[in-house]
């Protein structure tokens, strides 16, 4: 690798380090809005995306010990975002489904998440806008073959 290359991958892990930072406080501000914790939305998105998991399946996707997990849940069932239920076809299995309110308040942090990218996208041209989605696109691609 050359030293301007070098150079470049420098300068872009910095750049991608603050804009996840500017990204993770702002999204910590607007969860506060809806009186819901990082790791309550994070838990709301992978059920949503992944269906119906156990404790256990949350808990490796999540990367957090089963005990962590429960409590979490806990919570969440006192706040009506989610409810454990009986798995259909193996009634000692219990799956995690969440609510309408779950649902609701993940739509309305989503929305609220981009409207902010939006407004700090608003100088960049639809070229720009389109060479950057495609770059990150393939800067995903690439991590996720590790």
């Amino acid at each position: 690798m050359g030293a301007e290359n070098r150079e470049h991958v420098i300068s872009i892990e910095r750049h991608l380090r603050k804009v996840d930072y500017i990204i993770r406080k702002k999204g910590r501000s607007i969860l506060n809005d809806f009186n819901i914790t990082v790791p309550q939305f994070t838990a709301l998105q992978i059920l949503i995306n992944s269906g119906d998991l156990t404790i256990g399946e949350l808990s490796q996707r999540m990367d957090l010990a089963c005990s962590t997990i429960t409590d979490l849940i806990d919570r969440m069932e006192k706040a009506e975002l989610v409810k454990r239920t009986k798995d259909e076809k193996d009634k000692r299995v219990v799956r995690i489904i969440v609510l309408d309110k779950g649902h609701n308040i993940l739509d309305k942090v989503l929305e609220k998440r981009i409207q902010f990218l939006e407004t700090k996208l608003n100088d960049l041209t639809l070229d720009e806008k389109e060479h950057l989605k495609t770059a990150l696109e393939k800067l995903h691609h690439n991590m996720s073959d590790d």
